[in-house]
């Protein structure tokens, strides 16, 4: 009698069940996170529901990602997540949170691998409700919000400087500005980082 494949075989014995990881186990995660993400917004998804959209255990989806937050930032090629941006504003002099901030956005859009991802998030949030309400939920609740109640500094307030450093990025990459397009990072964080402190310190 002759045997089934191993493959077939292994199938059969774990019956209908969740899949294992497979070699492009994180790429189809992060494919399902994108529908679940696009259909429910970032506030409503899950990691459980982004599981079972891929097929996969949830213990799975958190080997691969940490967090919602992390599955986000991956799935939307966004170049930072929040676990790693929130450590960087928050550790360190508080009067110098303005300053963090500006350095951080210049240095994360200065590459073209980096800053094409966010660019092109931001420009479909101005185009497309979906996109808008997935990009809303995650700057307010994932990131924003969380900087300004560790700083105890009220949600205005950070929405403010968020505003202004989204304005900076619009006019130096997407609109081409100048001189803002071609200005030195250094005179920019000169410029805007004594701005940007005044939400935080009133």
């Amino acid at each position: 009698m002759a045997t089934e494949p191993a493959s077939r075989s292994e199938a059969m014995s774990r019956g209908p069940g969740r899949r294992p990881g497979s070699a492009d186990t994180r790429g189809e995660i992060l494919t399902a996170a994108r529908r679940v993400f696009a259909e429910k917004g970032f506030d409503k998804a899950t990691v459980r529901g982004i599981a079972r959209e891929a097929s996969v255990d949830p213990a799975l989806v958190h080997h691969y990602f940490a967090t919602k937050e992390g599955i986000f930032a991956a799935a939307m090629r966004l170049p930072l997540s929040p676990e790693t941006i929130l450590p960087e504003l928050l550790e360190g002099p508080r009067e110098e949170v303005g300053e963090r901030l500006v350095r951080l956005l210049l240095r994360v859009t200065a590459a073209p691998e980096t800053r094409e991802p966010m660019v092109a998030l931001l420009r479909s949030a101005m185009t497309n409700e979906r996109a808008q309400g997935m990009f809303r939920e995650f700057m307010t609740n994932a990131l924003l919000f969380k900087v300004a109640d560790r700083l105890g500094v009220p949600h205005l307030r950070i929405e403010a400087a968020f505003a202004q450093m989204f304005g900076v990025v619009m006019a130096r990459y997407v609109l081409k500005l100048e001189p803002m397009a071609s200005a030195d990072p250094e005179e920019l964080v000169a410029l805007l980082a004594p701005t940007l402190q005044r939400y935080f310190t009133g």
